[in-house]
């Protein structure tokens, strides 16, 4: 059932054009700009859907970026930061997920919180580069 919700959030995004990451001086804030337009149109999907679960920020040149997510099981809400850098190969590499608070809590995290993407997620993120982006990556990966 999980699953076929992220099927259904990520058919809802709309799909990236600009194929530049953040060394690509004159290809990168177009480029960001679709990412906000993705991102915008996720959060506002979840507000309709009742599913509101994170909030993210970044630092003015678009490379790192962090913020907070949560969860609600039985009434208690759980609220966690997250955080990742955009890879200076992207968007052919996908970022790296951190929860850091959850660092060594669970099996599918590395060190520092990272969570575990490579079976499953970097497969599907490079089959549809650059067509994914940040806002596939929170449907997607968290």
């Amino acid at each position: 059932m999980a699953e076929e919700a992220a099927r259904r959030a990520v058919a809802e995004l709309p799909l990236l054009r600009t194929a530049a990451g953040p060394r690509d001086r004159d290809g990168w804030a177009p480029r960001l700009k679709e990412e906000y337009r993705a991102l915008i149109q996720y959060v506002e999907n979840n507000k309709r859907a009742d599913n509101d679960w994170f909030r993210l920020e970044s630092n003015a040149e678009g490379t790192r970026w962090f913020g907070r997510c949560w969860y609600i099981h039985e009434l208690l809400k759980y609220e966690f930061a997250i955080e990742f850098d955009i890879p200076v190969t992207y968007p052919n590499t996908a970022p790296e997920i951190a929860i850091p608070e959850l660092d060594g809590k669970t099996a599918k995290m590395y060190r520092g919180g990272k969570i575990c993407l490579s079976d499953h997620f970097k497969p599907l993120w490079a089959r549809n580069v650059p067509k994914f982006g940040l806002a596939h990556l929170m449907a997607l990966g968290v």
